[in-house]
């Protein structure tokens, strides 16, 4: 943290604040997002006073909003400030992932989705309870509610940091403010609103990001200027080949690793899900994945770029190290402020776009949250069927209280700064036991109940004793990642005054790679890049030895509904058994619809 001298004249170095048009570009952004939402609870045809309308948009949802939000689901405001600082801290290997966008995406569409979409449910946590049974629907829509409480707070804080930067204006007016915003469309409006809301933004996000690109390469003096300062300070690496684990970025960690990572985020995430499930066939929700992949591919690769822009136009003079920003997560902004002096509104179209990011991640958050609150805890917990206006009543009420309690957690991350971390742990820990105990279910007929329970839960358990342990020797200085160099041979005396010392020296940190550590455990520096892997793979195999240890199923005796096409056609069936499931209306999700309504059964 700055002392009160060193804030000032950061401030003062700076102070290009908002003008009238960038408080107009940004107010324009929360005005329009709010009318979507009035618009889809009062004016639209189909009123959202049905479960169906209010969560899944009536299963009518175009291919272009659904896909936008897909893109807006996926990116939020850390991402768009995070990369950068990736970009300009690190290096460029984290750029690679991606390449495993593509097979992630040919997996969600071709592997996952269909069986979803075949079984007509509105939670992909009720797949749970089909193919195992209630409490292991439990466990795992209480993991993705708990991860989106933690979730839901950091996308708001990020980017209202990058506000304050840009503004002076102190987080505390500006959260709030910006919360009920999006606490507002989403309560009235349900899921068309989110979704309509979701494509503005990803657009201002992504015209924010070029705008900031182009200026950016003009600023600093052409493509070649900006690949050039990257590439003397070793900055390009993009094929690390070392198969050493404890690396922190390697080819293999973003490649292999985030591939998994990806997964989980993709294709048994509910916020992910239940968009999929809005389109009317699952021929265009497949094609929605497409463009979800390119969109990903798109706006990844722009941010990445920008970083090595700011640190073309910084190679000489680092604000991080001059004070002038308090941490690499800010440079991004900083940046902004520099090259907006001559583009009346860009400070403004920047933050819009940040802040859609985040209003994007937490409009969906809170839309996901509502519908696996309603089928997985409410739904099933009432002995007669509610109304639907009482139900989606309930609903709206729900996202206004989940929402208010996200703002309220903002100043709590705010003032427990050790909390991201232990926030960005939990992200590993759960997406490693949910993909692995979906996987379970659908590539492994066996997989039983105890199973599922029994790897699921060992998954979270190691994968949390392996993340938190390191993040505890990290905190503690035992564990250290290597940057690449920054110096500040090229500051003036003014950005040089921020320091106690005056005539600093060219900074150079060792820019080689790995990790540096002292009487720490092997397992605690793996690259975190693997902790959804080991916990995927964790709850697969204990989830296996549990199912054959306690009686593992048949896979003929297993409904071809609730496994994977990919293993599906693998399953020979005698005569009995193809008549059950696949002959006339014995086929039809009355069965499946009535487990979900009596878990019991």
């Amino acid at each position: 943290m700055m002392v009160r001298g060193e804030a000032e004249t950061a401030a003062h170095l700076t102070s290009k604040y908002f003008s009238a048009v960038d408080y107009a570009v940004f107010g324009g952004m929360l005005l329009f997002s709010a009318l979507i939402g009035i618009y889809f609870a009062f004016f639209a045809k189909q009123k959202q006073n049905t479960t169906n309308e209010y969560l899944m948009g009536g299963k009518s949802m175009g291919i272009f909003p659904i896909s936008m939000s897909l893109i807006a689901s996926y990116i939020s405001g850390i991402a768009l400030l995070g990369l950068p600082a990736e970009m300009y801290t690190f290096g460029t290997q984290y750029w690679m992932i991606v390449l495993p966008e593509i097979a992630v995406s040919f997996t969600m569409a071709n592997a996952y989705i269909p069986v979803f979409y075949e079984l007509n449910i509105t939670s992909s946590y009720e797949y749970l309870c089909l193919r195992f049974n209630q409490p292991v629907r439990i466990l795992g829509s209480a993991i993705f509610i708990i991860k989106m409480m933690l979730y839901i707070p950091l996308v708001i804080y990020v980017p209202a940091l990058a506000f304050n930067q840009v503004t002076g204006i102190n987080l505390h007016y500006v959260t709030p403010a910006v919360c009920i915003v999006c606490i507002f469309y989403t309560t009235l409006g349900g899921l068309k609103a989110v979704v309509w809301t979701d494509t503005l933004q990803t657009i201002i996000m992504f015209f924010g990001i070029i705008i900031v690109m182009i200026l950016g390469t003009a600023y600093v003096g052409g493509f070649g200027v900006v690949f050039n300062r990257n590439a003397q300070s070793d900055r390009l690496e993009f094929f690390n080949f070392d198969p050493d684990p404890t690396v922190r970025h390697t080819i293999w960690s973003v490649c292999v690793g985030n591939y998994f990572n990806w997964l989980a985020s993709c294709s048994v995430n509910q916020a992910m899900v239940q968009r999929c499930l809005a389109m009317p066939t699952i021929g265009k929700a497949k094609i929605t994945v497409l463009i979800l992949a390119l969109g990903i591919l798109s706006i990844v690769s722009m941010s990445c770029y920008t970083g090595l822009i700011i640190y073309a136009a910084f190679h000489d003079c680092d604000p991080v190290t001059t004070k002038l920003v308090s941490k690499p997560d800010q440079i991004l902004p900083y940046f902004v402020t520099q090259i907006a002096s001559n583009v009346p509104g860009l400070p403004g179209l920047f933050v819009s776009g940040v802040f859609s990011a985040a209003l994007s991640s937490m409009s969906t958050g809170l839309n996901s949250i509502t519908g696996v609150l309603y089928e997985d805890f409410v739904k099933p917990s009432v002995k007669k069927p509610w109304s639907e206006a009482k139900a989606s009543f309930l609903m709206k009420v729900v996202v206004a209280v989940v929402g208010s309690i996200c703002v309220a957690l903002v100043f709590l991350v705010e003032r427990m700064g050790a909390i991201i971390q232990v926030a960005k742990s939990l992200s590993g820990i759960t997406a490693g036991a949910l993909l692995g105990t979906f996987s379970l279910g659908m590539f492994f007929p066996w997989a039983n109940s105890a199973g599922a329970m029994a790897g699921g839960i060992s998954s979270m358990l190691l994968v949390a004793y392996i993340s938190l342990g390191t993040q505890a020797h990290i905190a503690s200085g035992k564990i250290s990642y290597p940057k690449k160099p920054f110096s500040v041979s090229g500051c003036s005396l003014e950005q040089l005054s921020v320091l106690n010392n005056s005539t600093i020296p060219i900074i150079i940190e060792d820019a080689s790679i790995g990790v540096t550590a002292e009487d720490v455990s092997y397992i605690f520096r793996l690259s975190y890049l693997y902790y959804t892997m080991i916990g995927v793979f964790t709850a697969i195999g204990v989830g296996l030895l549990v199912s054959f240890a306690t009686g593992a199923n048949k896979p003929q005796d297993v409904d071809p509904r609730f496994l994977s096409p990919v293993i599906r056609r693998y399953i020979t069936y005698d005569a009995k058994q193809r008549q059950k499931y696949f002959d006339g209306e014995a086929y039809e999700l009355r069965s499946v619809q009535k487990k979900l309504i009596s878990p019991a059964s």
